[in-house]
């Protein structure tokens, strides 16, 4: 069972590391150009981008991101042992 999340877990990462990097790149880029440099034009633009609006991609790709957050979530946690139930393999003398 382990093997096989680590296996999706694996595909899920290479699928979402390029969308995840745009999300994150943009975001931070958009918090620096529109709040610190005060550059509206170049703001939206970026918002555009983080959105996939500019190939009008903008109703499904959060969405998207966020279903492949929840996978890569999903099998990281379960890879970790954190619900595993433990048996009581010593018994009380």
């Amino acid at each position: 069972m382990n093997r096989a999340f680590r296996k999706y877990h694996r595909q899920i990462a290479i699928i979402l590391c390029l969308p995840l990097f745009v999300t994150v790149l943009t975001g931070m880029c958009f918090t620096v150009v529109h709040e610190w440099f005060h550059q509206r034009k170049l703001g939206q633009f970026i918002l555009q981008i983080h959105t996939l609006e500019i190939i009008h991609l903008e109703k499904i790709y959060p969405i998207l991101n966020g279903l492949g957050l929840i996978g890569l979530l999903i099998t990281g946690l379960s890879m970790t042992g954190l619900f595993r139930q433990h048996s009581n393999s010593q018994t009380k003398a």
